[in-house]
């Protein structure tokens, strides 16, 4: 209760100063990004700059994202968090002001805005595609209040257009946000164009290589779970990683890939020497990772979608799959669709990998699926879309 009141209380703030700057003139030439994530926000950026697009740029970064745009040059990097007022008041009133406005996540601040007319808000999202549910589709939902609902329904009214990667997540973005197909914008997932670009690739890996010799000439797994918030204080590493290391020799190194936030106890990763690198750190891109990854282990991630690009061997370890599907809940055919084997032991990893049980075709098709529209130009899509022809989506070209 006392939540939802102190979250009533910060929206109908934040209504109210946007209100104010809303009464200014709109600035055509301004676009104004939201991050949360940042990945996507960077090739677009990227591709900006690349084709001189005259645009003012505002970035108001959540949390530790802002840190990814420190060197860019030539426009206003914003903390955008409550308790910086200052920076808080100039980022509502670019928000109010802004021709464009591009968001990665799910920001409360939407149910309580009115963007004018001829002001568009693209989501990029930070997923290409979903295993679990989300939006109006969570299991979660039962639990949340009415007026909690309600506000989650404003949120994503503000979803102008939501780029998809695939026909299949533009369905899954359809039922999970309560959208229309015409606020699907199929130009692909802008930082899925990193896979595309083999000069790209070869030079994260050598870096990668450079930093971490171990690396060279060795098999890599890389573990990256699911964010699970149950896990945020109290993680425990379900694989046995000594017994992994044991078993599979010195040919592999096994990366750990956890989300950022979640405490690890120490103790859990002292065995192993040698053999475990954990690169949970935020200063790792997780594409550096996946380049680097021989094998993929996750469970309900959505990187099996980016990984599925690189035509490599992936396996399930969905050790608690029953418990999710009831808390969380996974799309429907969940264990039928998936690109690799469902395993709940360390054994049958260890099995796998020795066997090299991996059948690639699976892989290729999941690919084709899932990742139809993001071939290489996905950034180039958005920014034709933005700056040049809405009727079409086609590669942006500059005379």
């Amino acid at each position: 209760m006392a939540r939802e009141l102190a979250i009533s209380l910060y929206l109908f703030v934040f209504k109210c100063v946007f209100f104010f700057f809303n009464l200014l003139p709109l600035k055509e030439d301004k676009t104004t990004f939201v991050i949360s994530f940042g990945d996507n926000s960077q090739y677009v950026l990227e591709e900006m700059q690349k084709h001189n697009i005259s645009s003012e740029i505002i970035l108001l970064c959540k949390g530790n994202s802002i840190n990814k745009f420190k060197h860019y040059q030539g426009m206003k990097t914003i903390p955008f968090e409550t308790l910086c007022i200052l920076s808080w008041i100039k980022s509502v009133y670019h928000l109010a002001t802004s021709r464009h406005v591009l968001i990665d996540n799910y920001f409360g601040f939407l149910a309580s805005v009115q963007f004018k007319a001829n002001v568009e808000c693209i989501q990029l999202w930070h997923a290409s595609g979903a295993l679990k549910k989300f939006g109006l589709e969570d299991e979660s939902i039962k639990n949340r209040s009415k007026r909690a609902n309600k506000r989650f329904l404003q949120v994503y009214r503000n979803f102008h257009k939501v780029i998809v990667g695939s026909d299949v997540m533009a369905d899954v973005f359809i039922k999970s946000f309560n959208l229309k197909d015409g606020n699907i914008l199929r130009t692909g997932i802008p930082r899925t164009d990193f896979f595309y670009n083999e000069e790209a690739k070869q030079t994260v890996l050598e870096k990668l290589i450079s930093k971490y010799p171990e690396l060279r000439g060795k098999k890599v797994i890389l573990y990256a779970p699911t964010y699970r918030e149950d896990e945020l204080n109290n993680f425990s590493l379900r694989l046995d990683v000594e017994k992994m290391q044991r078993e599979l020799g010195n040919e592999y190194i096994l990366m750990l890939r956890l989300h950022p936030v979640v405490q690890k106890n120490l103790l859990n990763f002292k065995i192993a020497n040698g053999f475990l690198y954990d690169f949970s750190s935020d200063k790792y891109e997780i594409n550096d990772l996946l380049i680097a990854a021989d094998i993929l282990i996750t469970d309900y991630s959505s990187i099996p979608f980016e990984y599925s690009l690189l035509r490599r061997p992936m396996i399930f370890f969905t050790y608690d799959l029953k418990e999710y599907k009831k808390k969380r809940g996974v799309l429907t055919e969940f264990e039928q669709n998936l690109p690799g084997p469902i395993v709940e032991h360390t054994d049958e990893i260890i099995e796998l990998i020795k066997q090299n049980s991996f059948d690639l075709n699976v892989v290729d098709y999941y690919a084709e699926q899932w990742n139809k529209y993001s071939t290489g130009e996905s950034s180039a899509n958005l920014i034709c879309y933005m700056f040049t022809n809405k009727s079409a989506i086609i590669p942006f070209k500059m005379s």
